[in-house]
């Protein structure tokens, strides 16, 4: 078995490297981080982070989902929450969507599912995701469809993460900072979501940090209209 084998490498060749950091972590753990992301075997957040153990608290699920708030007794996602932001406390929440997402796909053709009763009830967490697409996104070919529901899922699920109690008193305290990524399998980008832009930027160029006065839900409005509305409002062109 190769994660066997693994553990042999990691023990001979890694440890040693590193018994050091491993007898602090042992004393206790104080990330300062929640990413919350999809349980795709090809989405690793420590790597893409560049992080260490200890650095990063981790909800891994199907389509990166989180229950909102009251409507899951004894979710874990909710639990997991409230753990990270009331005793760890954390100073950041990210909700990280990935390309070609499996869970998405499924929400956007169901008929995928009806083999699946578990996983068509998990994504039941998705609706208002599916909703935004079919009212405002129908038009678009498959692909584009995809990518676009995926970057929707993001914000919608950071929308259920805003309504946790705990969540939303330290953000209103100013020590609690959400973000919204997507990662690029193929060019392994990671793009953060621009409230002023309206969507989603390479990390190089945008902090993807949602401030609390400025979430696009807050206005009602979708990545599209919120592109249109900026450039309406834009100045002529100087002579016109």
């Amino acid at each position: 078995m190769k994660l066997i084998q693994g553990i042999h490498k990691f023990r001979s060749e890694v440890y040693p490297k590193e018994r050091q950091l491993y007898v602090m972590l042992s004393g206790g753990q104080s990330p300062e981080t929640l990413i919350i992301t999809c349980s795709d075997s090809r989405i690793d957040p420590t790597r893409i982070t560049s992080s260490y153990p200890g650095e990063l608290f981790l909800i891994r699920n199907a389509g990166n989902l989180v229950p909102p708030y009251g409507t899951a007794a004894g979710s874990g996602e909710l639990a997991t929450i409230e753990y990270a932001v009331s005793v760890l406390n954390v100073k950041n929440i990210v909700v990280c969507g990935h390309s070609d997402c499996g869970a998405v796909s499924a929400m956007l053709h169901p008929e995928k599912l009806k083999d699946l009763p578990s996983v068509s009830a998990w994504l039941a967490h998705m609706e208002r995701t599916r909703r935004v697409i079919h009212d405002n996104y129908s038009h678009l070919g498959p692909e584009q469809l995809l990518e676009i529901a995926i970057q929707e899922n993001i914000l919608v699920q950071l929308e259920h993460v805003m309504m946790h109690p705990a969540v939303s008193s330290r953000m209103l305290r100013g020590d609690l900072k959400l973000y919204g990524w997507y990662f690029e399998i193929h060019s392994a980008k990671v793009y953060g979501y621009d409230v002023t832009e309206g969507q989603f930027g390479e990390i190089e160029t945008t902090t993807g940090e949602l401030p609390m006065t400025r979430h696009r839900w807050l206005d009602g409005m979708t990545n599209e209209e919120k592109k249109a509305q900026k450039a309406n409002s834009a100045p002529p062109a100087p002579g016109h």
